[in-house]
């Protein structure tokens, strides 16, 4: 399998070669097109799992894409406007942002994590994913995606993380950013990660929640 994206950072998209028999897995929405002899499964891999998915920020479908017979392509993008990267999830792991997920090697196994209020930033119902096994995750941002290596303490701001090494090296705790709760709300920086330890941290230059709410404040107000 190879991934190439394209269009950085703006507007990516990412092109996916795949080998006759191989697949990739993708988020519901992903796909952009595919050639002809790519075969399209969608499943939710039980109950159970399918609402862990929704909890954790994805979608309740996922879509495998597989080449048939011959060498295939898929075109995948991710739903906000940004970059793309592919993680190697065969050196340790990686934990995944709510959203951050656009599509996996069908040889990783994809798991949410409940880490309570340390993972707060994860979304509804304080959720994370966690890559691990063999092969690549391809990962979205809003914005541009910057790799930062931690090496002792790093604070990021809880809405500009994508993704980070789960290899056990790189330890995180959820904190206010400032000392008290009012001067955190009022300074817009509610939430803020300490990284400790070693290891890498993907960020985006962008965040969703505080680009979503300066776009409600310009929408005209309900009617009745």
């Amino acid at each position: 399998m190879n991934i190439d994206v394209l269009y950085r950072p703006a507007h990516s998209m990412a092109r996916v070669e795949l080998s006759p028999g191989e697949a990739i897995e993708a988020e519901a929405g992903a796909m952009m097109g595919t050639t002809t002899n790519v075969e399209m499964t969608t499943s939710v891999g039980g109950i159970k799992k399918g609402l862990k998915r929704l909890f954790g920020g994805e979608t309740l479908f996922r879509n495998t894409f597989r080449a048939v017979g011959s060498s295939g392509e898929v075109l995948l993008a991710p739903s906000l406007c940004g970059d793309m990267t592919v993680l190697d999830v065969s050196s340790g792991g990686w934990f995944l942002q709510s959203g951050a997920y656009v599509a996996s090697s069908d040889t990783v196994d994809l798991n949410t994590k409940v880490g309570g209020f340390k993972s707060f930033f994860a979304g509804p119902g304080f959720f994370i994913l966690n890559a691990t096994g063999q092969g690549s995750v391809l990962v979205g941002a809003f914005g541009a995606l910057e790799e930062v290596k931690v090496d002792g303490e790093l604070i990021i701001d809880t809405g500009h993380i994508v993704a980070w090494k789960a290899d056990g090296k790189l330890e995180y705790k959820v904190e206010k950013a400032a000392r008290t709760w009012w001067k955190s709300l009022l300074s817009g920086e509610v939430l803020a990660c300490r990284f400790t330890g070693q290891g890498s941290v993907w960020i985006q230059t962008r965040n969703p929640s505080s680009y979503g709410r300066k776009v409600g404040l310009m929408l005209p107000p309900k009617k009745g």
